[in-house]
């Protein structure tokens, strides 16, 4: 069930594995964490996966190659932030300087998006896709 705008979490952790698979049964039987949305990708990977646990959760998904366009494909770690305006968050990020690896756009999800770099090389995306409004 989805969550009323402005609830629940709005900063999920973002995990790449080599065996996302693997990984998701562990979450599953060691954590107790419960599926929620899952993408198959390639070759039986998991393009992204969505995970609960309590009022919480985290994203996942397979390692990909980098391919130069997309800052999360070989991104062992990152944070997604979900923001209500992201046309004014995006100006503010980059006037105060942030590096950005993902420009402002529109995704086939649903979501307006962009992603940047902090000082240390970290990858946070910022979004207006809210995970968990198809059943986390």
């Amino acid at each position: 069930m989805a969550k009323p705008p402005g609830l629940g979490p709005t900063v999920f952790p973002a995990l790449k594995y080599e065996d996302a698979p693997a990984a998701a049964a562990f979450l599953e039987k060691a954590f107790g964490f419960k599926p929620g949305l899952v993408v198959p990708g390639p070759g039986g990977g998991i393009a992204h996966a969505e995970y609960s646990i309590g009022d919480g959760g985290v994203m996942f998904g397979s390692m990909r190659e980098a391919d130069g366009e997309d800052p999360w494909a070989a991104a062992r770690f990152g944070i997604y932030v979900v923001v209500e305006d992201i046309e004014a968050h995006y100006e503010a990020a980059r006037a105060a300087g942030a590096r950005i690896v993902r420009a402002l756009e529109d995704t086939e999800y649903g979501s307006r998006e962009y992603s940047a770099l902090d000082p240390e090389g970290n990858i946070w995306s910022f979004g207006t896709y809210r995970p968990g409004d198809e059943g986390v």
